[in-house]
């Protein structure tokens, strides 16, 4: 199985601690040596890094580890290869364009093959992954039902939990979704989010020695809260989403 970890916060912030642990369980301390990825959101734009190769011995993921790119929603994943080769194209997250802005999608699980009989409308996969095809499956029926962006945005939340309830007969399905400004998670078996905020204490990483104390690096108004399929600390209190639930965060708080 991958791992996915996503972040919305209410404030430009930087994501280095929860990816240093994220990274060393792509090789290093967990399984997922087939590739990761992680996007980055700044205001409507979006920067990318995708790379098939395991993040603990990366590069590119030391970069992300070391540089503080800051933001308001971030998605990551790191990839154990089961549908699929192991190359770039098949390497999450993935990308489609909707009412002008860029959506991107991470998947954790393995879907039945019946998953490639539900008729693709608007998007089409460029690599052979389920969850790249699930993707395109569930954005085309977004598109299909909302050509337009509705007036509220709770819609579109139930639209896609609906429309994750039917990836998720088809086997594991675990997502995160963003657009800019909503971040998305839906827990099919497993994923888990906590909510940093005032009065902020110490946090340290299971995956590796880094302890972080936040009090030195946020102010009292700063509200983030992340999401990870495992929690990346064991001395805070995670909330453990249940199968079958959609919690969408906008700037660091549930709706």
């Amino acid at each position: 199985m991958c791992e996915l970890l996503g972040m919305s916060a209410n404030v430009p912030t930087d994501i280095c601690f929860s990816f240093s642990g994220l990274m060393q369980r792509g090789g290093g301390t967990g399984p997922h040596k087939d590739g990761w990825g992680i996007a980055f959101y700044e205001g409507k734009g979006v920067r990318c890094f995708h790379d098939p190769n395991p993040s603990v011995d990366s590069k590119i993921a030391n970069l992300i580890k070391e540089h503080p790119i800051k933001s308001h929603v971030v998605i990551s994943h790191i990839r154990q290869a089961n549908v699929g080769d192991i190359c770039l194209e098949n390497t999450h997250p993935f990308q489609r364009e909707l009412w002008g802005y860029t959506w991107t999608f991470a998947h954790n699980g393995q879907l039945d093959k019946s998953l490639f009989d539900m008729p693709l409308s608007h998007y089409k996969p460029v690599g052979t992954t389920d969850s790249e095809y699930a993707f395109c499956w569930l954005l085309g029926e977004l598109r299909s039902q909302f050509p337009e962006p509705p007036e509220y945005f709770e819609e579109v939340s139930a639209f896609i939990r609906d429309c994750c309830e039917k990836l998720r007969a088809l086997g594991v399905f675990n997502m995160l979704l963003t657009e800019a400004s909503h971040l998305f998670a839906f827990c099919g078996s497993k994923l888990s989010w906590i909510t940093r905020k005032a009065p902020f204490g110490e946090a340290s990483l299971t995956d590796c020695e880094v302890t972080v104390d936040f009090v030195k690096e946020t102010t009292p108004n700063d509200i983030v809260t992340v999401v990870a399929t495992v929690p990346l600390t064991a001395n805070e209190a995670w909330v453990q989403l249940q199968p079958g639930e959609l919690v969408t965060f906008v700037k660091g708080v549930p709706q």
